[in-house]
């Protein structure tokens, strides 16, 4: 598909939008209301919009590289700013995926220059885990337990940050939540960490990461 085929495929796309909904890109141009922010890879076959089923305007979104919330990245932390103080979205998604490239990338110590520096985020992670993960023989299931860790580990990112925290402090209603896709089904798994409060954060964190031993993992 060459590039203009892209600018064809976007006419027909308004084109059925107004056939469909004659107000739609009237009404779509007026306000930014979504309830939801998601936080997830940058991976081309994980749509945020399409797999939850919501329509544009319903999902504020934040792609990068195996769905980090790193502390000193600008790009996530305004995005997450955002969406809290000025969108005031009610819940925060961190979202990840089985199979993720990053995660194999640093679990495996792919060399692939530049973004090896941003994979060194999930090796820090690696460390931390590094019982959990060498239980498992078959280096797939390690990747895909990983994936799990990483998202775990991201909602707390997002939980520490000061965005978050001032906003809990103020009395904002804000839910912090890890989920996993499966890209051999296109299936959403709850990791079972949803957190409201920073009280809530160590035992949502424990109760999370010890549960992962009796999850099955994608055989495929």
């Amino acid at each position: 598909m060459n590039i203009s085929q892209l600018l064809h495929n976007n006419q027909s796309w308004a084109d059925q939008q107004i056939a469909d909904d004659p107000e739609f890109f009237q009404r779509l141009s007026q306000i930014q209301a979504p309830e939801y922010l998601w936080i997830g890879c940058a991976d081309s076959r994980v749509p945020a919009n399409q797999i939850v089923g919501m329509a544009p305007g319903e999902l504020f979104v934040h792609r990068n590289v195996a769905n980090l919330v790193v502390h000193t990245d600008l790009n996530c932390l305004s995005v997450i700013q955002f969406a809290v103080q000025v969108l005031k979205v009610k819940h925060i998604i961190v979202c990840g995926h089985y199979g993720c490239g990053g995660v194999t990338a640093a679990l495996f110590h792919k060399e692939l220059g530049l973004i090896e520096n941003w994979l060194r985020h999930i090796q820090d992670t690696i460390g931390v885990h590094e019982q959990l993960l060498d239980s498992l023989e078959c280096p797939r299931d390690r990747t895909n337990r990983l994936c799990e860790i990483n998202v775990i580990e991201q909602v707390m990112n997002v939980c520490r940050t000061t965005i978050t925290r001032d906003a809990w402090r103020q009395g904002q209603s804000l839910a912090v939540h890890g989920w996993i896709y499966a890209l051999t089904d296109g299936r959403l798994q709850d990791l079972q960490i949803s957190v409201e409060s920073p009280d809530q954060m160590q035992k949502a964190y424990e109760t999370a990461i010890s549960s992962l031993g009796s999850r099955p993992l994608p055989q495929s």
